[in-house]
């Protein structure tokens, strides 16, 4: 007979686990089902151990700048093999947390393959063998998994996914990744960063082409300034073998080829949902594109069941997942005044060097939607912190309605700008106008006042540029 709950999620990624615990404390008995390990993709693969690669390169380049703030220190040795334990370790740390956050709120952990029976109905298969849950609300949490091209299919050496890409055991000299979105050109600016030759290719007209474009230019000058070989409007026509790596050759449009040798190839040119294996063709959910469609409430077709996360479609974030996890458990349990979640108030991070980092509408989509709008810019190169640390190359740019005054996006690159950005989140969340903004007072000297000005230039009030 099947254990009986209020709600059973299936994966336990940023998405799962958070609407799991949100759902607890609503009062609801609730089941969670992952077949790999407790924090998906982002814990175990994607943002967390990145995130520690990515520091170990800027602590490289930082230390390698020591000289232009007067100090001194010997030569650079990358120990690869203990910068990738420690961003395992990293992730395992967090792993052990979400179990023990499991555990303490009460959450029925079973670990195994799940599949919908029929709506109500999931049965997991565990090495134990199979076990039914049943439930009148099931939410689908299960993520993506990386996308591939005919001939260009990942063999785990020469041609390789994130995942081989973050645990190498040598470093390749000549390294190049197809796709420039936010997971490429994270590893192409931290394999640069360790002295891997770099070229990237992109079928966009630019790279980052979610970003506003002034800042995707930017961005590639800055990569292209440390090295980096950046090809957009193009792609890799073939890979095949050649001596210890690849040949790849690229298409550069208009009939132009240029083969380039590599040692390895990184794909990172999106996701696709993980909608297969879990009996869905037994459901009325709908598929479109790989990724499940849903409603305000995050609802499928089919009531009783939902998708949450990168499985739901874009934007493809951890934290674009947990919100909807919290929100669709909150519409389940009839949480009053729980409304649909505005896209445009969720920040994107690249942490690459440099960073990037916005929300809400590029200055492109602005003029689309039909506003008349205003553009405030500052540079980092005036503001004193900036100089301070050394970091005196970058931009914030904030869009303002001209009519309202609403800020209607906001789009940074330099230094810590992953960490500024959700002062212009929150403003978004809250429908702040430039005015309010201009009121608020910010401390001196920091970076954040960047933002400030930013708001100000937009009213033509800048005070210090």
């Amino acid at each position: 007979m099947a254990e009986q709950y209020d709600v059973i999620i299936i994966g336990g990624g940023p998405g799962g686990y958070t609407a799991a615990i949100r759902a607890r404390q609503l009062g609801l008995r609730c089941a969670l089902v992952e077949r790999a390990q407790l924090g998906g993709i982002c814990l175990n693969w994607g943002c967390i151990p990145t995130k520690a690669l990515l520091h170990a390169a800027e602590v490289k380049h930082l230390a390698e700048s020591m000289n232009a703030l007067g100090l001194t220190s010997g030569p650079i040795e990358i120990d690869l093999a203990k910068i990738v334990k420690r961003s395992r370790s990293v992730a395992q740390r967090l792993v052990k947390g979400v179990a023990f956050l499991m555990k303490k709120n009460g959450v029925d952990v079973s670990n195994g393959e799940a599949r919908i029976v029929r709506p109500g109905l999931v049965r997991v298969a565990t090495t134990g063998g199979e076990e039914d849950l049943a439930a009148d609300h099931i939410v689908i949490a299960t993520g993506a998994h990386a996308r591939t091209l005919p001939g260009l299919e990942p063999n785990g050496a020469s041609i390789v996914t994130y995942k081989e890409a973050m645990v190498p055991t040598e470093l390749p000299r000549k390294f190049m990744v197809v796709g420039a979105g936010a997971i490429g050109i994270e590893f192409a600016s931290f394999y640069a960063d360790l002295g891997s030759e770099v070229t990237v290719v992109e079928m966009a007209d630019r790279i980052l082409p979610q970003e506003d474009a002034e800042i995707s230019d930017l961005a590639q000058q800055q990569l292209e300034k440390r090295g980096l070989r950046i090809h957009t409007g193009a792609k890799v026509s073939s890979a095949v073998p050649s001596g210890d790596g690849l040949t790849a050759v690229v298409d550069l449009g208009d009939g132009q080829e240029s083969p380039v040798s590599i040692d390895q190839l990184l794909m990172a040119i999106g996701i696709a949902g993980n909608t297969d294996h879990l009996g869905l063709e037994e459901t009325a959910v709908r598929v479109e594109r790989s990724h499940i469609v849903v409603g305000d409430h995050q609802e499928t077709d089919q009531p009783g069941i939902y998708a949450i996360g990168d499985v739901a479609g874009p934007p493809w974030l951890a934290h674009k997942a947990s919100h909807e996890g919290v929100h669709c458990v909150e519409h389940i349990a009839g949480v009053p005044g729980v409304h649909r979640i505005d896209v445009t108030t969720i920040p994107a991070c690249t942490y690459s060097r440099p960073q990037v980092a916005s929300v809400g509408f590029t200055e492109a989509a602005a003029r689309a939607a039909g506003h008349s709008i205003r553009i405030g810019r500052y540079p980092f190169q005036g503001n004193g912190k900036a100089l301070a640390i050394d970091e005196g190359t970058g931009l914030i740019k904030t869009i303002v309605d001209d009519a309202s005054g609403e800020l209607l996006g906001a789009h940074m690159i330099g230094s810590g700008v992953t960490e500024l950005i959700h002062g212009f989140a929150v403003a978004r969340t809250l429908e702040a106008r430039d005015v309010d903004l201009m009121a608020a007072v910010f401390p001196h000297p920091t970076l954040s006042e960047m933002m400030h000005e930013s708001i100000l230039d937009a009213a033509d009030r800048a005070l210090n540029i």
